[in-house]
């Protein structure tokens, strides 16, 4: 599903017209949010629609989960997101005729995302069914400065004759059924209907508050707005509120060329403690706030945030318009994940939508938090605080299971585990090992260890406990985990998976120089020399296997004498987990998504040049990507081994996923994950950009197509650029201070100071073998298809 091109154009997303087949992918595309607050771009008026949407961080609703067997540990109770109340609803009727882009006659229509501004912009010019014109203008921001504000500019000017005009602002709750992954089940539905229960109503000067409690989880939001109004004549404002709405009504009379103009600030909070008093105080406070800052100030404070963003985030890609376009978008999303989230999970599709119930997965510290580290290191120590927080119910996961340490979970919103699928769930126990490596890579990124003391240790030490009770040491003394879930979900339950030993022993090193460091951590927390020279002797020897006569590593023990998958019988369906028993997939040699590839590119220094090599070229041809966490890992390891082509393939991939709808699912939200990946197929495919302790290393190789390639990082809170094209590379450091830092561009030690830029020659990467072909109907997406039009001019 691709729908209409967007134009390309370097600093924007812009549609213009409007397509009522793909509402919901612009929708998602055109959200806004600021990691605690989010909201789909659905139009002001509110219809037409596909999924009306607005969301706060960590606030859900419980419900009940099926299974058709029961079973002991399994979850009870699931949590998904809630549509909370809407105020972003503006409507407005012309001489009684209500506007809606479905009747009458759009004249012109464009929506544009300014990605350096932080809004979203509309102009639209409509005549009505009764044959009146009307200029609708608006810009919807959701603040980065006040985390809980949003607010929308909205314009109304008649064109060729007087006009009544009759804009009417809104708070609307329980707007109707959510579209979430309940899989057809009434009980799941039943709970998410009209999931809020009214509490009380507030009528403000200038507008109202709504409060409301979730049924079940007894969660407690208060919604507000104000207004304020210009307009040329005299004009009648009327608030009122009901139990699950509230509207400010204007009315004035209108000249051509005049204009009403209401500017709406929108506020939230919500408590699962605090009273309806403090809660309802909160959202006035913000409404206050806000309207003492003014629209104007509260657009200048979002372009100057996302100006300090950029100035030390920004990727530039020349040669590519489209990727240079796309990677901007996708590190826009990223930071609209996580901005201010502050002490809340980030979901699979953060505030974009209601894909996967709202839930957070490993995918966030394993694809999204290293970007953040390195763009917007704040919000990554907020997203790791989170997942400290949840340690006791990580512990409590595991002593149900019979387990030491914590065993934090595979789904969730608040904490608790709430997969009903074991098999992809509980058993990819890989998860915990890669929430260690994000603690492990904030410290060693940015040099601040206060996080490591506060609470990263603690989450070293008990995930190290857990894979110490989940592995065991055989008579020959190697170490192994057994029955457990790689990242590849087609290949389950299965003994020694690579990714996951080589994770785990990372993690047992890293919990033991935890230890080292924290000494007065470990003995508060009951560590002894005996239990770290336990963690020692089980990473020292961790079983990785190896096919000898293959000459590569199979993903799991015995994966390479797996049955092959027959692709050439007939037209091969994708995703094959809709259309093959999953009995047939665990039992072939058929890859969902990057797994012992994804190894290789996070633990690099334990694979040879060959070995990475041999195993990409293994792997490639049964690999189907199933999954969107794949192509960046497959773009950054064929960049690694000289496929470049291919590499840049797999990066468009990556980076068009939702811009082009390639799972056909972008209207449940923006995958997250894919877009860090971007960024990191990039960085760490094209610009060779690796962390080996405490020291930044690069070994940028362009593919021809590409002719420069820019990139900003923060290491150990320095800004550094590296730029490099088909002959040299140069980092330079903006600001800093008068030592400089030391990092390695190849195999060379290089120090760099502020203002005084190094310049090497760049390094060919000479591949060993051929570039591999993929499974039948896998080539990279969207091979082949017809390029995205370029636009004339910037935004």
């Amino acid at each position: 599903m691709t729908g209409p091109t967007l134009p390309v154009e370097p600093w924007c997303l812009r549609e213009r017209g409007l397509d009522l087949g793909t509402l919901g992918r612009m929708e998602s595309l055109f959200a806004l949010s600021n990691g605690h607050l989010g909201m789909r771009g659905n139009l002001d008026e509110g219809e037409p629609v596909d999924q009306q949407g607005t969301y706060l961080s960590g606030f859900f609703e419980h419900h009940s989960l099926p299974y058709a067997e029961g079973g002991y540990g399994y979850p009870e109770s699931g949590q998904t997101i809630v549509n909370v109340t809407n105020g972003k609803l503006v409507r407005l009727l012309v001489d009684d005729e209500p506007f809606d882009m479905r009747y009458g006659e759009v004249v012109s229509h464009e929506r544009v995302l300014d990605l350096r501004a932080g809004t979203l912009r509309r102009e639209t010019e409509w005549v009505s069914p009764a044959g009146r014109r009307v200029i609708v203008r608006s810009t919807r921001l959701v603040s980065f400065t006040h985390r809980a504000v949003a607010a929308v500019e909205y314009e109304v000017e008649p064109v060729d004759g007087p006009a009544r005009v009759i804009v009417q602002s809104e708070l609307v709750a329980n707007e109707g059924p959510q579209d979430v992954d309940d899989d057809g089940d009434p009980r799941v539905a039943a709970a998410l209907q009209d999931p809020l229960a009214a509490v009380a109503q507030d009528v403000e000067q200038d507008g109202a508050i709504l409060l409301h409690r979730t049924r079940t989880s007894g969660l407690l939001v208060a919604a507000g707005m104000d207004h304020d109004i210009e307009c040329p004549h005299q004009y009648e404002v009327e608030h009122e509120a009901r139990e699950d709405w509230a509207r400010t009504t204007v009315v004035t009379v209108l000249e051509p060329g005049e204009r009403l103009r209401v500017v709406k600030n929108i506020a939230y909070g919500w408590s699962g403690t605090r009273s309806v008093h403090a809660v309802r105080d909160q959202v006035a406070a913000a409404l206050t706030s806000a309207r003492y800052a003014g629209w104007d100030s509260l657009v200048r404070d979002q372009r100057a945030y996302l100006d300090d963003f950029w100035g030390s985030a920004d990727v530039e890609v020349d040669g590519d318009p489209i990727l240079q376009q796309a990677v901007r978008f996708c590190l826009f999303q990223v930071l609209q994940a996580g901005a201010r989230a502050e002490g809340r999970a980030i979901g699979a599709k953060a505030l974009t939508g209601t894909g996967y119930n709202g839930h957070t997965f490993w995918d966030i510290e394993g694809f999204v938090l290293p970007v953040l580290v390195m763009t917007a290191p704040d919000a990554a120590a907020h997203a790791l605080r989170w997942r400290a927080s949840t340690l006791p119910l990580a512990q409590a996961r595991a002593a149900t299971l019979g387990l030491a340490g914590a065993a934090f979970p595979w789904r969730t919103i608040q904490g608790e585990e709430t997969s009903a699928y074991w098999p992809a769930g509980t058993a990819a126990f890989h998860l915990n090992a890669v929430i260690a490596r994000a603690f492990e890579y904030y410290r060693l990124t940015t040099g601040d260890e206060s996080l490591d003391r506060e609470c990263g240790a603690e989450v070293l030490v008990e995930t190290a406990r857990l894979w110490m009770s989940l592995g065991h040491h055989d008579r020959s003394g190697a170490w192994h985990v057994q029955g457990v879930t790689g990242p590849d979900e087609y290949t389950a339950v299965i003994d020694d998976n690579v990714f996951t030993n080589l994770m785990a022993a990372r993690n047992l090193r890293s919990a033991d120089a935890a230890c080292e460091r924290h000494p007065d951590v470990a003995t508060a927390l009951g560590v002894d020399d005996d239990e770290r020279e336990s963690w020692r002797a089980a990473a020292e020897g961790v079983h990785i296997p190896y096919d000898a006569e293959l000459g590569v590593h199979p993903q799991c023990e015995g994966f390479t004498r797996y049955g092959e998958w027959d692709f050439h019988n007939g037209e091969t369906p994708y995703p094959l987990m809709l259309h093959a028993p999953y009995f047939q997939l665990y039992r072939k040699q058929v890859v969902k998504q990057a797994d012992l590839v994804l190894a290789m590119h996070w633990c690099g220094e334990e694979f040879t040049a060959k070995d990475k090599a041999w195993n990409l070229d293994y792997y490639e041809r049964r690999t189907v990507r199933d999954s969107s966490l794949s192509a960046c890992t497959q773009a950054v390891m064929c960049a690694e081994v000289g496929h470049l082509d291919l590499a840049h393939a797999y990066l468009h991939e990556a980076a068009l996923v939702d811009l082009r709808d390639l799972q056909g699912n972008t209207d449940q939200g923006v995958h997250i994950a894919s877009s860090a990946g971007t960024w990191t197929a990039l960085v760490d495919g094209f610009g060779g950009m690796r962390e080996r302790g405490d020291q930044l290393c690069v070994a940028p190789a362009l593919p021809a197509s590409v002719t420069r390639l820019a990139f900003r990082v923060l290491w150990h809170g320095m800004a550094v650029k590296v730029e490099a094209d088909h002959e040299q590379v140069t980092c330079t450091l903006p600001s800093g201070n008068g030592e400089g830092m030391t990092m390695r561009v190849y195999d060379e030690e290089i120090l760099v100071r502020a203002g005084k830029p190094v310049t090497r020659p760049v390094q060919r990467r000479e591949p060993l073998l051929a570039a591999p072909p993929q499974p039948v109907g896998r080539t990279p997406r969207p091979a082949g298809r017809e390029p995205l039009s370029v636009a004339r001019s910037a935004s």
